[in-house]
């Protein structure tokens, strides 16, 4: 049996996390809540290479200090909300990690890059809209920290934490 696919999602500041979770959680239907609030760079990189997946996260976040990314505003995902998230260094990262991975990507990694934070999916197109015109009204642009990177084993719904690697502190 081939391995379980990996998940690499970006890493921010507990303050952000504590808040994007709370919003999860208020707003994802809680029978299909499996992990908490994240930024997916990659959403299934083969299990195999695992290895060399670690090697290269490890080597990007010792080379790299830690930047900002901006909450732009909400978005429609159809069915569901998500934060809008602008960062060039994000997009960086992404860009850099996607080069030493093409070989393996799937279509959907082979797409740009749209990062965000889904605070709700699989609802109704009634329900995601009155979310969105909710948070609207909430959510104004806000900066955070990137710390880092994670890399996550998905198990078909859950994710387990593999490792994670942080930025350097300095500018």
């Amino acid at each position: 049996m081939a391995e379980r696919p990996l998940v690499v999602t970006a890493t921010v500041d507990r303050d952000t996390q504590d808040f994007w979770d709370r919003l999860r959680r208020t707003w994802f239907p809680p029978d299909r809540l499996q992990v908490g609030a994240h930024i997916t760079l990659f959403h299934a990189l083969p299990g195999e290479h695992l290895d060399v997946v670690s090697a290269d996260c490890a080597g990007l976040a010792r080379e790299t200090s830690r930047f900002l990314l901006t909450v732009t505003g909400v978005r429609s995902l159809g069915r569901g909300v998500a934060l809008a998230i602008d960062s060039p260094g994000l997009m960086a990262v992404h860009g850099g990690l996607r080069t030493r991975w093409q070989q393996w990507l799937t279509p959907q990694d082979r797409q740009p890059l749209k990062p965000h934070v889904t605070v709700q999916n699989k609802v109704s197109a009634t329900t995601a809209a009155i979310t969105l015109a909710t948070l609207r009204g909430e959510i104004t642009p806000t900066t955070a920290p990137v710390t880092g990177l994670a890399i996550w084993r998905y198990l078909g719904g859950p994710w387990e934490p593999v490792s994670q690697y942080r930025f350097r502190s300095g500018a």
